[in-house]
Order: structure tokens, then C-alpha cells, then sequence
């Protein structure tokens, strides 16, 4: 390209310029700002939409209408929810993965206890451990909508049922169980549950495989019965078990594992060993 071609390429790219203004300044100062908005909204989601495929950004909108972020997705939880009926010895369990006693767990919970650390029987392990972030969650009926503000972020639920009072308890641990399997925060991310049978140091206590059975049995019952529910009764809700065919937790669309322990002894080597499979060390 000549001299001459540049000049005329500059007197043309001048012209342009001087349209463009005059074109600019005919528009009304609103319109003019309206534009400038759009623009700039436009842009802003644009890089939203970015980051939230590079990051793996999820937007989870929760039942009280607010949103949980979470970035880096390839990043582990490491929260474990401790939940059940009340009584059942959750907070025992909880202050024997913390401090290896139950001291203090002899009050029935009315607010969540959550801490992060390092579970007690590893203290000594040499080595960097990642903490376990235990939240346990009140087991009364009024309390467990706090469930659901943990239960997005979670790596595992234990599910602890009393061994001991579990008969007079059979049918309303069930239907609270019920509630957590068809959960979409669980199922969609197949959460794995740990059903703990818990005090199974009592000579009354019952034994694991009559507790599951049991309650196998009253959610099938409930499944039967809730089928006669509107769709839009349970429209956050998942179908359990397969149809025609006795409920087993097995057939769960998440893992459902049943074990064993004593909180009042400190026996929660099972419990731990759920713990540290889904967080790792």
C-alpha cells in the first residue's frame, strides 16, 4: 500500500469517526444510557456463563429462596451431616469424633453443632490430614428444614437411629429417612447414606439387620401410600425402589450402607471408616 492509499484510508477512516458522533450525539441522553446498559449486562453474563463452565460453578436454589455457590468443582466436600430422631445420640457421636468423649453430649440439640477438624482417633497420624467438617443436625421435627441447608454440600449422611427404642420409633424414623432418600439434593449428587444403628452396646439394643428389614418394610408402606399423592404434592421428590417389588435399600439410587456403633462407649470405628471413604484424608 502506497502513500497515497494510506491518506486516502485515513481521510475515510475519518469520516466514519465524524458519522459515528454525529449519530451518537442525535441519540437522547436516555436511550443513549439504556444501550450503554444493555451492553454492559449483556457482557457481565457473558462472563458468568464463562466462569461458571471453567469453574465448575453450580447455583443451587435452596427451599428459603437463597443461593449456594460453590466453585472449583473438581474440589471434594469434605461435610458430613449427622441427622436422625431425636435422642437417637447424635451429639454423643459428634463430641466422640471431635474429642473422643461424650461428655457434652448429653443434652438433647436444638441448634445444629458443626465443627471442622481433624477427627480424634487420627491425632496422632503423622502426616497432613484434611479436617471433616461434622455438622449435626437437630433430629426434632421442627428443626430439620436446617437439613436442607447442609445437605447440597454434603460427601455423606449418616442417618443414626436409636437400637435400643427403635420399635416405638420404627414408623416416624421411616418417614424421616423416607424424606432423605427422595431428596433432590441427595439423589441427584447419590449421596451416600450411612444408616447407623446407634447404643448397640445395650442388652436390649436390636440388632442391624431387624432394624433394616423394619425399615424397609414401613418405606415400603409409605411408598405405596404416597403414590396416591399428587405430583404436585411431591414434585421435589424422587421414587424409591422399583416398581412391583418390595422396597430394599439397595435399590436406592444413591448407596445406603448399614452399620453399627456406641456413642457412650467411643465404638464408632465403623462410623469413622464411612467418614474417611468419602472424605479423604
Amino acid at each position: 500500500m502506497d502513500k497515497e492509499q494510506v491518506e486516502q484510508l485515513k481521510i475515510q477512516m475519518q469520516q466514519w469517526v465524524n458519522e459515528a458522533e454525529k449519530f451518537i450525539n442525535d441519540i437522547p441522553p436516555v436511550q443513549l444510557y439504556v444501550a450503554v446498559g444493555v451492553v454492559l449486562s449483556t457482557l457481565i453474563l457473558l462472563l458468568i456463563s464463562i466462569i461458571s463452565v471453567e469453574l465448575g460453578t453450580s447455583f443451587t436454589d435452596a427451599n428459603n429462596g437463597s443461593f449456594n455457590v460453590r466453585l472449583f468443582k473438581g474440589t471434594a466436600s469434605n461435610t458430613i451431616v449427622l441427622t436422625g430422631l431425636s435422642g437417637s445420640g447424635k451429639t454423643y457421636l459428634f463430641y466422640q469424633l471431635r474429642d473422643g468423649s461424650a461428655h457434652q453430649g448429653t443434652v438433647t440439640s436444638m441448634e445444629p453443632n458443626e465443627g471442622s477438624f481433624i477427627l480424634h482417633s487420627e491425632e496422632d497420624k503423622k502426616g497432613k490430614l484434611k479436617p471433616v467438617h461434622v455438622v449435626d443436625v437437630p433430629g426434632h421435627s421442627r428443626l430439620r428444614p436446617k437439613l436442607d441447608e447442609f445437605l447440597p454440600q454434603a460427601a455423606g449422611v449418616v442417618f443414626v437411629v436409636d437400637s435400643v427404642e427403635f420399635l416405638p420409633n420404627c414408623r416416624p424414623a421411616s418417614e424421616y429417612l423416607y424424606e432423605i432418600l427422595t431428596k433432590a439434593s441427595v439423589v441427584k449428587k447419590k449421596v451416600p447414606v450411612l444408616l447407623l444403628c446407634n447404643k448397640v452396646d445395650k442388652v436390649t439394643a436390636h440388632t442391624t439387620e431387624f432394624i433394616r428389614k423394619q425399615l424397609e418394610k414401613e418405606i415400603d408402606k409409605l411408598r405405596t401410600s404416597r403414590t396416591a399423592v399428587s405430583d404436585a404434592d411431591i414434585s421435589n421428590e424422587y421414587t424409591l425402589g422399583v416398581p412391583g417389588e418390595p422396597f430394599a435399600f439397595s435399590q436406592c439410587h444413591n448407596r445406603v450402607i448399614v452399620a453399627e456403633a456406641s456413642g457412650l462407649t467411643g465404638e464408632i470405628s465403623q462410623l469413622e471408616k464411612f467418614i474417611r471413604e468419602h472424605v479423604k484424608p
